[in-house]
């Protein structure tokens, strides 16, 4: 089946570049497709060379709050209220509309990148995106840069966090919560359980094994088995990884390449094992019965944030400030942690977590020792050039012919 090229000359270009480079006939996957192709490669800076002027803050007569967030990324009740979020609404009178807007990075990019060349409102205030995301939207200028006045709490940040290549001194961002891609696996399905990347591509998980749409993570880990360093790679090194993907597409061994909807698929059994994150599978054994195993594999795992910012157009940059101190107290992050199980990057959070549940405090996923650590690495930043190279040789896995 032949599917028409994106309208944009350069994604077009790309596209066909990816293509020609391809062994042999590619498949559409299931839910993936042209239009989410084209937006995961519009990664090239706007037609303009000038950025956007950030909007004026309106803060103090508008109090009001729209976030933008990832599912199950929030601590919920039964009545699904955020016990955390209320309070903070009680305590500063900032009324906040929770958006459970973020399915998959690129995707999300694609829904805003135009309003946000253009330095216009998005809809949200504050939004918590990958870091790689992230650097794009500092590099294109498609961010404000935060009053530390207003963040007191930013000394709680983890050292390690605190001064990254794309953000020094994270002058325009901060962390929300941070987790490992690794493999899991339906315990029921599959008793004797899953240890490498390279399991899942046994005969008998032919047509039921599914990966994230982040490259990052679905590749990172694929270089990880290979013996590659993901924090220093280069091109020969994503390719091979990337002849793997392929191979594993083309032949049905995997089923879904998706966003956070992956654990749709999980929970159906339409997939019984998979690339994913680490409190995602935490979230749903407490929602669906404690059928699913995590683990880093063996060649080790990916590590990353997911980074507050504030939109170019937002006219509301001081409520988001309070809104990210307030979350930076160790109290309020420790609860956050005990409810989503992601990577805390709030200094003096596992002390908290200590008086709320000695069990919690000690779980690696959430509170990671050094030991933990050294078994997951970070992807590298990749320049605008290898973003757009990368990003379509990926994508042409996913695209057909």
């Amino acid at each position: 089946m032949t599917r028409d090229l994106p309208a944009d000359p350069l994604i077009r270009q790309l596209v066909l570049q990816a293509r020609r480079s391809a062994l042999s006939r590619r498949q559409m996957l299931q839910g993936a497709g042209i239009g989410a192709a084209a937006l995961a490669l519009a990664a090239c800076a706007p037609q303009g060379s000038s950025k956007p002027t950030p909007a004026e803050d309106n803060s103090d007569e508008d109090k009001t709050l729209n976030w933008a967030n990832w599912p199950a990324y929030l601590d919920e009740d039964e009545e699904g209220n955020h016990p955390t979020l209320d309070r903070f609404m009680a305590e500063t009178g900032i009324e906040v509309n929770y958006l459970v807007d973020v399915d998959d990075n690129n995707s999300y990019y694609g829904k805003v990148k135009d309003q946000l060349a253009l330095g216009q409102d998005i809809g949200a205030d504050t939004v918590c995106l990958t870091e790689w995301m992230v650097a794009r939207l500092i590099r294109l200028g498609y961010v404000q840069e935060l009053d530390e006045a207003n963040i007191p709490n930013k000394a709680n940040l983890t050292p390690s966090l605190a001064d990254p290549d794309f953000d020094p001194g994270r002058a325009m961002s901060l962390p929300w919560q941070g987790g490992f891609a690794g493999i899991c696996w339906n315990k029921e399905r599959l008793p004797n359980g899953l240890r490498t990347v390279e399991d899942l591509w046994g005969s008998d998980l032919k047509g039921r094994v599914g990966v994230l749409s982040e490259m990052r993570d679905t590749i990172g880990l694929i270089m990880l088995e290979q013996g590659a360093d993901i924090t220093d790679f280069g091109e020969s090194e994503f390719t091979a990884a990337l002849d793997v993907f392929r191979e594993q597409v083309e032949s049905g061994q995997i089923r879904n390449v998706k966003g956070n909807s992956y654990l749709e698929d999980l929970a159906n059994e339409d997939t019984l094992a998979a690339i994913c994150w680490s409190g995602d599978i935490t979230v749903l054994n407490a929602e669906s019965g404690d059928k699913w195993e995590f683990i880093i594999p063996e060649a080790g795992g990916t590590f990353w944030n997911d980074t507050f910012v504030v939109p170019i157009g937002s006219s509301r940059k001081t409520n988001a400030e309070k809104l990210m101190n307030y979350y930076y107290d160790p109290a309020v992050a420790a609860e956050v942690a005990a409810w989503v199980n992601y990577v805390t990057p709030v200094e003096g959070a596992y002390e908290a977590a200590l008086e709320i549940d000695p069990e919690l405090a000690e779980n690696q996923l959430i509170f990671p020792n050094e030991e933990t650590l050294s078994t997951v690495h970070v992807f590298r930043t990749l320049t605008s050039q290898e973003e757009q190279t990368f990003g379509a040789e990926f994508q042409s896995v996913l695209l057909g012919v």
